[in-house]
């Protein structure tokens, strides 16, 4: 769920998704766990979560994963 109503909302996809989308922006393409790394400095969040913020920022065409590496969309 993207914004749960029985959680904080920092621990949601949807918050989370975007500290991901932020450090891909920033930084431009990158390496699947070099981003999961940058993204854990700046919020700690577990594997299994970065893992659905990338599935959530794919459906929404925001970014791509090609050959391990994940690509902001223009």
């Amino acid at each position: 769920m993207l914004l749960p109503d029985n959680i904080h909302p920092d621990n949601s996809v949807y918050y989370n998704g975007a500290i991901v989308l932020q450090v891909l922006q920033n930084n431009g393409n990158m390496e699947l766990f070099e981003l999961y790394e940058q993204a854990k400095s700046v919020k700690a969040m577990s594997f299994p979560l970065f893992v659905l913020c990338l599935d959530w920022l794919y459906l929404i065409d925001a970014a791509i994963l090609n050959s391990g590496e994940v690509q902001p969309c223009s």
